[in-house]
């Protein structure tokens, strides 16, 4: 991977922020043209540091209530792959993560409500052939989200 200097680092502090700021108030901000920041940003995206920018939309407003991880043991960790295409299938599951501990896996999904959980649970996701068990943690309030530090070098 391409070396990363302190003006992109500082590109992708002002930028992962806000993402909508316009680039003549980076290039500004960082003391440089508006095209060095368009080219910038651009290199940074097809290095695959910057992986995506857009909205984000609040679940609630859309009813789902309820933010759930659910810890996932499989028959096999081999199965992986395979629980995962089918996971992929469930719509409100919104990350899944191979892990180690406990669990094999670990998702994180959104319920309209608790019949809809169970729903989730019971009918989809323990129905995953590989799935021997799983175990549920929900979410009372989400404290902090934030975008990983970035670091200026010295």
């Amino acid at each position: 991977m391409e070396r990363i200097d302190n003006l992109d680092r500082q590109i992708l502090e002002i930028i992962s922020q806000n993402a909508r700021i316009p680039f003549k108030d980076v290039a500004a901000e960082c003391g440089v043209s508006r095209a060095a920041i368009h080219q910038r940003v651009q290199r940074l995206i097809d290095l695959g540091v910057i992986v995506g920018s857009g909205y984000h939309v609040n679940p609630k407003s859309l009813g789902y209530r309820t933010c759930t991880y659910v810890g996932i043991k499989l028959e096999k960790g081999s199965m992986y792959k395979a629980v995962v295409a089918e996971l992929q299938k469930i719509p409100e599951i919104v990350e899944c993560h191979f892990t180690t501990g406990p669990y094999t896996m670990l998702t994180k999904l959104y319920a309209c409500d608790n019949e809809h959980l169970m729903d989730l649970l019971n009918n989809k996701m323990q129905e995953i052939p590989g799935v021997v068990a799983t175990e549920t943690l929900i979410s009372l309030e989400q404290s902090i989200k934030k975008e990983i530090p970035i670091r200026i070098e010295k």
